[in-house]
């Protein structure tokens, strides 16, 4: 017993390590070598603590930015919360984010092995932070224990198994086959896009993939880019709104006076900057640990559920979708985010925004921006247009309600990455998980 006391206090309430067993268990049962076993359980564990290091540069370099749009909406104490304290649900409570991700993989095997729904839900950091929601919903639900594990994993398991069954007509139409579906956070939007596709059809409008694009707005695509030139011209914006002093309390003391260019304050500038590029640093050092992390569990588990259930389809990442209508991916994202930037001003000129919403730029480009391709194929250009406005305003109000649902967990994370499936799949699970309590 003081081996398993020992166990379950000190090992599996490391993340990094219990993520490295699941992923042992994996390759184990898949009968590899024991080379094999022992790098990808290491690949897993260093992978792990990637993720967190790039969850700590984000945080930090997001923080103050968070702080600065309170002071620029004039929010109340009541409406503000800890970034930081946010991100804790990951290093308290890692041991029943794992195995809540396990135990809906199983339940996901078992829905597709003996019922008609046949998708197995493979998009690993979906899935990771899906069970971190699961988790963080459950938490602010008030459980613990093994009734927190219970909610996690039926909620869990709801989501992975349902959206992508939901997708996979809307797929089989824009790729002409069935040989996957999309299991992803931007489902809501890609049916959001495929209705006002339909809505548009009669317009005739021509393929937006007929429309010739500027070469020199294609680094737009690359997410971790188009992140930092957001966040950097935000800094800039806000810290000149709310002026040197505010800024100097929200930014720290190395706000002093430095000097100016051309009426701009230099410190300002040069904050603004670095603080734009630790936050796209940050993200690729969290994807690059997330996809080593999941790169050794996610074959473990389609090579389970290969051998299990042959004819189910995996539920995909969303890349798998944008060589489809890549001109439509631009404008969706453009236009989502333009959407979202004006809404989010309104709100906050009209006194109606009552948490700080900063631009998201991740959800624009990875959620609203594929949804873009569904409605370009039922409705051609006009739809794009129509559906990436609507689609920018939804991402805004979804934010928002997400944050003050989750306010003593997720919060942080639906800040920077909500206003999709996350801040969907949060909001309802956290109410729900009240009533389960």
């Amino acid at each position: 017993m003081s081996f398993f006391n020992y166990l379950g206090s000190n090992f599996f309430k490391q993340p990094p390590l219990f993520m490295g067993f699941l992923a042992m268990v994996g390759l184990i049962l898949l009968k590899k070598d024991f080379g094999t076993v022992v790098k990808g359980t290491a690949k897993t564990i260093m992978g792990t603590i990637i993720l967190f290091v790039g969850v700590n540069f984000i945080t930090t370099a997001a923080s103050p930015l968070a702080s600065a749009f309170g002071t620029l909406y004039n929010l109340p104490e009541s409406s503000t919360f800890d970034v930081n304290v946010c991100w804790t649900v990951l290093g308290e409570y890692g041991s029943e984010i794992g195995l809540t991700l396990l135990i809906a993989f199983v339940i996901n095997l078992l829905v597709a092995k003996f019922t008609p729904i046949k998708n197995i839900f493979l998009t690993g950091h979906i899935f990771f932070w899906m069970s971190y929601l699961a988790v963080a919903a459950g938490v602010q639900g008030g459980l613990s224990g093994a009734g927190l594990i219970i909610f996690s994993s039926i909620s869990l398991s709801l989501y992975i198994i349902i959206s992508p069954a939901l997708m996979r007509p809307l797929v089989r139409k824009v790729t002409g086959n069935d040989s996957f579906t999309i299991g992803h956070t931007a489902s809501i939007f890609c049916y959001i896009g495929a209705g006002v596709g339909k809505l548009c059809k009669k317009a005739n409008s021509k393929s937006t993939e007929d429309v010739q694009l500027p070469k020199g707005l294609s680094f737009f695509r690359d997410t971790t880019i188009a992140s930092a030139l957001v966040l950097i011209v935000t800094y800039l914006v806000v810290g000149l709104i709310i002026g040197k002093e505010a800024a100097t309390a929200t930014f720290g003391a190395a706000m002093g006076s430095i000097g100016t260019i051309g009426g701009m304050q230099y410190d300002l500038f040069t904050f603004s900057v670095m603080a734009g590029l630790d936050f796209a640093a940050g993200l690729t050092i969290l994807l690059t640990g997330v996809r080593m992390m999941l790169g050794e569990i996610i074959p473990a588990f389609k090579g389970i559920s290969d051998k299990l259930i042959p004819n189910a389809i995996p539920a995909l990442d969303v890349p798998m979708i944008f060589s489809f209508a890549p001109n439509a991916m631009l404008i969706g994202f453009l236009g989502s985010m333009i959407a979202s930037i004006v809404t989010i001003i309104i709100m906050a000129k009209t006194g109606t925004m009552m948490f700080a919403v900063i631009p998201l730029t991740v959800a624009c480009f990875f959620d609203c921006a594929p949804a873009a391709i569904f409605a370009n194929k039922e409705g051609g250009t006009l739809a794009v247009v129509i559906s990436s406005i609507i689609s920018g305003v939804v991402m805004v109000l979804l934010a928002m309600v997400s944050i003050g649902v989750t306010l003593e967990t997720a919060a942080g994370f639906n800040q920077l990455y909500g206003g999709n499936g996350f801040s969907v799949f949060s909001t309802i699970a956290s109410l729900v998980a009240k009533l389960f309590a």
